[in-house]
């Protein structure tokens, strides 16, 4: 499959996905408190620390494997086998302890419901790797399609029964074995059922090193709503997560369809021996010009934009996701650094710049965090900055990148967003940054935004320009 029609089907399969998480979040938003959310996040944030090893790089190092052998398939599904029977057992185990930490007794269900995730997910990442590595991504939308659609279902039904937060558990869980149902489906005939051990440390020599990069970036990651439910309290979790929901949906809605489509595209660059430079400042181009037009519509209607989604009871979290945008905004342009080094092997960068940008990260959330929720998010704001100045700088080193080429990309990126932001701007000064009403600034700032982005991408002449005019031309043609 060529990497348009890859990108076109990642994007088919995010926005099919994004729009059923948005309105299944919208209903258990009215369904569920904060505090229940709060609940819930906190115990999915200490075992995303569990996820880091659940397949210790395996899926990745099929992805990347120049010379791939029916004995190093072996070696990863038994990787992968094994971890997830092993890791279900100590969450099991760990489910007493941790509510009891936290004075939680809800948590100790949630972990129960979550720990079978682990057991079943080994039968869908398997052929979730191989998919990616093949760049079949209309396979990949499909599966994920079913996955996602049944879990929302499954857990906006039992929140409306007053199951509470581990209705959520419930719906992760019957996305993960739909997913694995779907996947045996795709799973390739000659893939073998039986584990085996052969190639099993050139399997782990990779995927260790992958590992703790991982484990330091998570911990880095879920530092905020760690010390939140510690320092504050889970309410204040619970407002922070939907912020950050909020603003991260610009990751689901482009970033990890994009990302999801280099790390194959640059590995294969890779492994034919050419450079990744100009596949790499293409995406970058294009995740930039949507990243930051898209953190300029939160910042200017992120009121009418969380009434509308989750409803007044969340209203305290309008100003954290404004914040939070900026943080994203500032950090977009390093998106992609961690795929293009993944992609050439390079794990050493990759674990230096995690540990250092991670060190960084952890204090000064710490520091925010102690202060209250808009200390925090100004404290992400900050290591943000830094975070993308540690990827960006260890990625041109690696790969001989020109700079002025990335600034070249990031300035026209920048332009587009200047003119997708006037239409948020008019709506914000119109109607001010907490309006009563909520239909005509969303109407304003989405339709002025909107076409202020297509209207930049080709005065400017974005590497945008060129998608769009691909696709028009085969609307032109289908319909003659």
């Amino acid at each position: 499959m060529s990497t348009r029609n890859s990108l076109f089907y990642s994007f088919l399969d995010r926005y099919a996905s994004l729009v059923i998480t948005v309105v299944s979040s919208m209903v258990i938003a009215r369904l569920l408190t904060p505090a229940e959310i709060g609940v819930f996040s906190v115990t999915m944030v200490l075992l995303m620390f569990v996820n880091t090893v659940r397949d210790m790089g395996a899926g990745q190092y099929l992805v990347q494997e120049r010379e791939l052998t029916t004995e190093r398939i072996r070696a990863v599904w038994a990787v992968q086998l094994g971890l997830g029977v092993g890791l279900a057992c100590v969450v099991l185990l760990a489910s007493y302890p941790v509510a009891v930490f936290y004075k939680e007794p809800r948590m100790q269900g949630i972990m129960v419901v979550v720990a079978l995730n682990y057991a079943v997910n080994p039968f869908g990442s398997l052929t979730n790797a191989w998919l990616a590595r093949e760049m079949r991504f209309q396979s990949l939308a499909l599966m994920r399609f079913a996955s996602v659609l049944s879990g929302a279902l499954v857990a906006a039904w039992l929140a409306w029964k007053d199951f509470g937060p581990i209705s959520l558990a419930f719906g992760s869980l019957t996305s993960t074995v739909v997913n694995a149902l779907v996947a045996i489906y795709f799973r390739p005939k000659f893939f073998p059922w039986l584990p085996g051990v052969g190639e099993i440390k050139r399997v782990l020599t990779f995927g260790s090193k992958l590992t703790g990069s991982t484990f330091v970036s998570v911990m880095s990651n879920s530092a905020p709503e760690l010390l939140l439910g510690k320092l504050q309290n889970l309410t204040a979790v619970g407002l922070y997560s939907r912020s950050t929901g909020l603003v991260n949906m610009f990751y689901r809605l482009f970033v990890d369809a994009v990302s999801s489509v280099c790390l194959p595209w640059f590995a294969r660059q890779s492994r034919a021996g050419e450079s990744i430079v100009d596949p790499f400042l293409k995406a970058t181009a294009y995740v930039t010009a949507f990243g930051w037009s898209f953190c300029l519509v939160v910042i200017c209607l992120a009121h009418p934009i969380v009434r509308t989604m989750y409803g007044h009871q969340w209203d305290q979290s309008v100003d954290l996701a404004r914040l939070l945008a900026v943080a994203i905004a500032l950090n977009v342009p390093a998106a992609l650094c961690g795929p293009a080094l993944l992609s050439s092997g390079a794990v050493t960068v990759i674990a230096r710049a995690t540990i250092v940008s991670a060190i960084l990260n952890v204090g000064f959330v710490a520091l925010g965090a102690s202060q209250g929720l808009i200390a925090l998010c100004i404290a992400v704001i900050v290591s943000a900055t830094l975070t993308a100045f540690i990827w960006l700088r260890a990625l041109s080193k690696h790969i001989d990148m020109p700079m002025s080429g990335l600034l070249r990309n990031l300035r026209k990126s920048a332009a587009v967003a200047l003119l997708a932001g006037i239409g948020p701007v008019l709506a914000l000064w119109i109607y001010g940054p907490y309006p009563d009403v909520l239909v005509m600034p969303l109407v304003i700032g989405g339709a002025g935004g909107l076409t202020g982005f297509l209207v930049g991408i080709m005065i400017f002449h974005h590497p945008l320009e060129e998608e769009i005019v691909a696709v028009w031309a085969k609307i032109k043609q289908s319909t003659l």
